[in-house]
């Protein structure tokens, strides 16, 4: 097994979108004058500076703020996923529950609004937004209690919806989401920082688009909820604030050409794409004919790993479309349809999918892994296996194919020593696959 290279690609990858060093990419000051992308703002015509975020990545990119801004920033107020804190100067750091809100999220949400909704066109807000912005940001309509929110990410996270339906459904239950900080914050200025961990890059998706136009509606929720058969399992609530929404009882989330967003300015200052090509550096590096063959992978978790096995396996066999030794790498974000009991994560149920397809080919190996060191509801970030992988299970009375059915990837791996433990990055731009041909 390749079990350093394979670590060493995924860490190149991963430091690389390091939240702090990807502010200072975009984000610049001369003197009295910050430069973010292609515009420029003078801080001695603002009143006020304040800072505000949401996400895994958040803290990191809060530390580059504050160092650029110096004492031009008022204050700042940050929510982050549990242990995803670090010290900072002038922003207080709350944390809060990921994937699924807590009360500490909710109150988190209500004093950022809190703090925004008085600003005026003489101050400046500087929003910083990454992966698990939606969750650690929920401010649920006035209807809706946290209880059923959590019920409802809770399903569509089982029913294997994407993140782009999920996060449909989440702007239309929340204050915040979908346009709703811009909303609040105007008429002050508002500058958007993004570490982007979705397909695509779409700013209505990342966190769920606080501060970007909504092209979802109402009637796209109900579509998602049915899509899913979701109607007799959700809250009776939920599915009345849809309906309600759909005939208009309800105010859409904020649409392109609102006013509100004259004054936005979002920028992705970070993404998959961007760890890929750092984790391809690496690979060449290290002697491995590399290829990207997507930063786009969605679908199920089990479907990926077969469909990546298949590559490896056609790379061995045939030369193509490179030679070994060989690395491919990919990156994304697959979900998972769970029918079983147990306990994993997309990227350990994509690695015992890889697995199973590998099973005999020693000259194989593979990890898959979250940017952000977590993988579901564990405490891994994804699993390393090879073609001796299932070999070595069944010598232990372990039938890679049971865990497989019961959605046990995380006791499987537990098992066999297989698990890939990063402990907090502090990043998020979805995740990295890499399968390693040998010769």
């Amino acid at each position: 097994m390749q079990r350093n290279s394979l670590e060493s690609i995924f860490k190149k990858g991963v430091n690389a979108v390091d939240p702090e060093n990807a502010v200072l990419r975009y984000v610049r000051r001369e003197e009295n004058v910050l430069y973010a992308g292609e515009k420029h703002y003078d801080l001695n015509s603002f009143k006020r500076i304040l800072l505000i975020g949401a996400g895994k990545g958040t803290a990191p990119m809060a530390k580059a703020i504050e160092n650029i801004l110096g004492d031009y920033l008022t204050e700042g107020l940050i929510v982050v996923k549990y242990g995803y804190g670090m010290p900072l100067n002038k922003t207080n750091i709350m944390e809060a529950g990921h994937p699924i809100p807590d009360e500490s999220g909710l109150k988190a949400a209500e004093k950022i609004i809190k703090k925004i909704e008085g600003f005026t066109e003489d101050d400046l807000i500087i929003c910083a937004l990454s992966g698990g912005g939606s969750a650690l940001l929920p401010a649920p309509w006035s209807t809706i209690n946290l209880n059923q929110k959590q019920e409802t990410t809770r399903l569509l996270l089982e029913c294997g919806a994407t993140i782009n339906e999920i996060n449909a459904v989440r702007k239309h239950l929340s204050l915040s989401k979908g346009g709703g900080l811009a909303k609040v914050s105007y008429p002050a200025t508002l500058l958007s920082l993004i570490l982007s961990d979705v397909v695509g890059d779409r700013l209505d998706i990342i966190a769920s688009g606080p501060t970007v136009a909504d092209e979802n509606t109402y009637s796209d929720c109900i579509d998602i909820i049915d899509r899913y058969n979701l109607v007799k399992k959700l809250p009776k609530t939920i599915v009345e604030h849809f309906e309600r929404g759909a005939k208009g009882g309800i105010p859409e989330t904020p649409k392109p050409g609102n006013k509100i967003f004259s004054k936005t300015q979002n920028i992705i200052v970070g993404n998959n794409r961007s760890a890929l090509l750092a984790a391809k550096e690496e690979a060449v590096s290290l002697g491995y004919n590399t290829i990207i063959i997507s930063s786009q992978v969605e679908g199920e978790a089990k479907e990926a790993g077969k469909f990546l096995a298949a590559i490896g396996k056609e790379i061995f066999k045939s030369n193509l479309p490179i030679t070994p030794p060989a690395c491919i790498l990919a990156g994304g974000e697959t979900t998972v349809t769970i029918k079983g009991n147990g306990r994993g994560g997309r990227n350990q149920e994509l690695a015992l999918s890889f697995a199973i397809a590998i099973d005999g080919w020693e000259k194989i190996s593979f990890i898959s892994a979250g940017t952000d060191g977590t993988d579901g509801p564990t405490d891994a970030a994804g699993a390393i296996v090879d073609g001796t992988t299932c070999r070595k299970a069944l010598n232990k009375n372990l039938n890679p194919y049971k865990f497989l059915d019961n959605n046990d990837s995380n006791s499987f791996f537990k098992s066999l020593g297989n698990l890939f433990i990063t402990g907090p990055t502090r990043t998020n731009v979805m995740d990295i696959m890499c399968v390693i041909v040998e010769t």
